[in-house]
């Protein structure tokens, strides 16, 4: 056991503070998109009047520089350190939603701790996350999505995967990046990858879906406050169903949805924002098939592409969704013009070069390490057209 230290070098204000979780260290599904989130969440806590305080390890991060943040705790994002951090600080409540699937994860001690969560409970955010409990709403909603079943087994999950019908997406709750997932098409393909997931995740629940082969895959981020839905952005992706979301080429706005299928997702987008009272951020993965619109997941917090959007139509989306959370704000007390002419493109990076014994075959589980923005003028840009080409010969196969 280490001596008790005799000094603090934290003196906690008299004012009132609110703590913004970051992501800690990079890593692949979750990266420096989410510093971005955290930086401008941390500005828009500092124009509410209260002390932002930053809890997060990376040295590469801009929400970890020293004149960001009021205070800075250079500390691994973890329980252990955030309980001692909360009993020093007893700041009025705790920002999950900026810091990725790292931050979101220490919701539920939070909650067990009886700790304030801005922003949506830690209840309504357990039923997105929870991909039984969020199909469970689905039916409520009378909104499609794909059969589903659950296991814990690789017996129960054979049984689950001819009950749904192959192909089947196999894949863990509460994971990063689509660590684990796979599909795949007979039982004993269902056995091995059950397999390895239990090996490798131990305890975990699985989740069986059909999987919606060929289907155009799109999302839609979007902020609520608990009477109003703002839409941020439809983006439409370039390569076809069953690869990660973080490893697609997407496009902003869409470009092949018919204005029916859009209108569709956006209402199907405010029905579960309305249903989860969200309070803050959402986003939601969509899959259409042959004019039908199926939910497949939705994240209530920042996703990998609120920075892009915000950067794309230039809206401070951050800012406004933070001071929502707060509910210093309603979206009504903001204009929010889009500004852009023509499509923006996110690029996915990927460092297979780094890493030359990585399978560079892309699929549900996500092997890119960072993204970029492209802006066209219009669809008949030559890489656009290259892209949707490749996305072309893919499925013609």
């Amino acid at each position: 056991m280490s001596n008790t230290l005799s000094s603090n070098e934290s003196n906690p204000s008299g004012k009132k503070k609110i703590i913004v979780l970051g992501s800690g260290p990079n890593r692949i599904g979750q990266g420096i998109e989410f510093d971005y989130c955290c930086v401008h969440g941390l500005l828009a806590i500092k124009e509410a009047g209260y002390e932002a305080i930053m809890v997060n390890c990376n040295p590469e991060t801009v929400s970890t520089d020293f004149d960001i943040a009021d205070k800075l705790y250079f500390e691994p994002v973890y329980w252990e350190h955030l309980w001692e951090i909360i009993e020093l600080e007893k700041p009025e409540g705790v920002i999950v939603q900026l810091g990725g699937q790292t931050a979101l994860k220490l919701a539920k001690r939070l909650h067990e701790k009886g700790i304030r969560i801005i922003g949506t409970s830690y209840d309504n955010m357990d039923i997105a996350e929870d991909r039984g409990r969020f199909s469970d709403l689905l039916k409520e909603l009378n909104i499609p999505y794909p059969q589903y079943g659950t296991a814990y087994t690789a017996d129960e999950a054979i049984e689950v995967a001819n009950q749904v019908g192959y192909p089947v997406l196999v894949r863990p709750s509460y994971v990063l990046g689509g660590q684990r997932m796979r599909i795949v098409i007979n039982d004993e393909e269902v056995e091995k990858a059950v397999i390895s997931l239990l090996k490798h995740i131990p305890n975990n629940k699985i989740l069986i879906d059909h999987f919606l082969d060929r289907c155009q895959e799109a999302e839609i981020d979007g902020i609520f406050d608990g009477t109003d839905f703002h839409v941020m952005g439809v983006m439409e992706h370039i390569e076809p169903a069953g690869i990660h979301s973080g490893d697609s080429n997407a496009v902003l706005p869409a470009f092949n949805l018919t204005p029916m299928e859009v209108t569709t997702m956006e209402f199907y987008a405010e029905k579960i924002a309305r249903a989860l009272d969200i309070r803050g951020l959402i986003n939601i993965q969509f899959a259409v098939k042959d004019g039908n619109v199926y939910v497949i997941e939705a994240n209530p917090r920042a996703s990998r592409t609120t920075p892009f959007i915000a950067k794309a139509y230039g809206i401070p989306y951050l800012n406004i969704a933070t001071k929502v959370m707060l509910d210093v704000a309603k979206l009504k007390d903001f204009t929010m013009k889009k500004q852009l002419k023509g499509y923006a493109i996110k690029e996915p990076v990927f460092s297979f070069d780094k890493f030359p014994g990585v399978n560079k075959e892309l699929g549900p589980e996500m092997k890119s390490t960072g993204e970029a923005i492209r802006f066209i003028k219009d669809l008949r840009d030559p890489y656009f057209r290259t892209l949707y080409k490749e996305r072309s010969m893919h499925l013609s196969k």
